[in-house]
């Protein structure tokens, strides 16, 4: 008789250290508006609710926004790859106004800010498995300028 095994103890770390809940908190696929402004923020399944390390990344990205007052940007609205194409978009879009609003609050102006959601149909991460749905639920700030 033969047995064999592997060891899943270092996924699970891997994965515990990468996702909260279901948000991802990696940065593997996180770039950057400006030095230490990341460009991205990550949500939970089917949800709009920004994260608390969410709203701190939206607040960095605000006052660099502020200091820059000619530059406009784009947020993109994603999901991931679970649900119809017409769900995901609509998803997609409400996380970017979520984004917006939060933007709007701390001082930039609606005017500098445009939305639009690709859905699931551009995913960060082509993989079908709870960290890489959890990367591809989010919104992205684009420089639009």
């Amino acid at each position: 008789m033969v047995v064999s095994a592997c060891a899943t103890k270092k996924t699970a770390t891997t994965l515990d250290s990468q996702i909260q809940g279901d948000v991802y908190k990696g940065t593997d696929t996180v770039e950057y508006l400006a030095k230490g402004v990341p460009d991205r923020v990550f949500f939970a399944t089917n949800e709009t609710i920004l994260t608390t390390m969410s709203r701190d990344t939206l607040r960095k990205q605000a006052a660099w926004l502020r200091e820059n007052p000619s530059v406009n940007v784009v947020l993109e609205g994603h999901a991931d790859e679970r649900g119809t194409r017409e769900y995901n978009l609509a998803l997609g879009e409400r996380r970017a106004n979520a984004a917006k609003d939060y933007l709007m609050t701390y001082g930039v102006s609606a005017d500098r800010i445009s939305v639009i959601s690709y859905g699931k149909e551009r995913p960060v991460d082509s993989g079908s498995n709870p960290l890489s749905w959890s990367k591809n639920r989010r919104s992205v700030t684009v420089k639009a300028n």
